[in-house]
């Protein structure tokens, strides 16, 4: 396929991958590896959206030039939304937006309290040490997470991979989990819009909403000024696509396409390997022509 140009490609066939992590957040790949793995794999528009965090997207942006790689900024901001933890992509924003940057760090003031608490609680399930195990997986200790938890429990034997460190450690309910209260909905959309970017619901179908608290939801980011949603994800199941391309037609939401790629190891879906978005669909990029950053 052509490389992006929206004068010559049809939208919707563009290989576009929005929606990635590298290890400023808690992927494994620098973001100079991650654009290279993008460009490698075929990707026409690339975003990094690492979780509450802007300070890889210098080093993305500069990546991605070198590659010939268009490249929109991109965030992944993590929301409590009727007591669940849900996130909003940000996605061709103002990366020196001063409000912005000031409510991604309040976000992520939060995490090293709860990585002691979970320590402490998989301390009291027989599992000592495992703060400090964690931190031999963290690029930016601010952004500690479940994912670097994860990784400690599988390579210390505990489990065989991190789906079952999550199923049996730390989802909700089980020994290793501590809930964490994060940005409100109408905060990560309004400082992405305030910087100038389109808010993006992430992988809805992840959240495990009744049919009525996911219309709510959908309905509130949709009022607060919220844009567009994931349609076709790596954190979707093919067979949820055609639902989440008619919640985009109901809520008047334009469509966005992300691997959700952390590392080469753990991802199942590598980047810009995701099937194209459905053809009824607008996509998020066509609004967002404007702030790509050509090479």
């Amino acid at each position: 396929m052509a490389a992006y140009n929206p004068g010559v490609i049809d939208p919707i066939e563009l290989n576009a991958d929005l929606h990635c992590h590298s290890d400023v957040s808690d992927g494994t790949l620098s973001p100079e590896g991650v654009a290279a793995r993008a460009h490698a794999n075929g990707v026409q528009l690339w975003s990094l959206t690492d979780h509450d965090e802007v300070g890889g997207q210098q080093r993305a942006l500069r990546a991605a030039r070198e590659l010939g790689l268009p490249y929109l900024s991109g965030v992944e901001v993590s929301v409590t939304f009727a007591g669940k933890t849900v996130h909003i992509v940000g996605l061709g924003f103002d990366i020196e937006d001063a409000a912005l940057r000031e409510g991604l760090a309040a976000t992520r003031g939060g995490r090293g309290q709860r990585a002691h608490e979970m320590a402490q609680a998989l301390a009291e399930a027989g599992i000592e040490n495992a703060y400090e195990g964690a931190l031999r997986y963290v690029g930016n200790p601010e952004l500690i997470s479940r994912t670097h938890f994860a990784r400690f429990l599988v390579d210390s034997g505990v489990c065989a991979n991190t789906p079952e460190v999550f199923r049996h450690y730390l989802a909700d309910g089980k020994p290793g989990f501590v809930p964490h209260r994060w940005a409100a909905l109408a905060d990560a959309v309004g400082w992405i819009r305030g910087a100038g970017g389109m808010a993006v619901i992430a992988h809805p179908g992840r959240y495990n909403f009744s049919p009525n608290e996911e219309h709510a939801f959908v309905g509130e980011f949709k009022a607060l000024g919220g844009e567009g949603v994931e349609v076709v994800t790596g954190s979707h199941r093919p067979d949820e696509y055609p639902k989440y391309a008619a919640m985009a037609l109901e809520f008047g939401l334009y469509a966005s396409r992300g691997s959700d790629f952390h590392s080469p190891d753990e991802s199942h879906t590598d980047l810009g390997t995701l099937p194209l978005l459905p053809g009824k669909l607008i996509p998020v990029w066509e609004l967002l022509a404007e702030r790509v950053h050509m090479p």
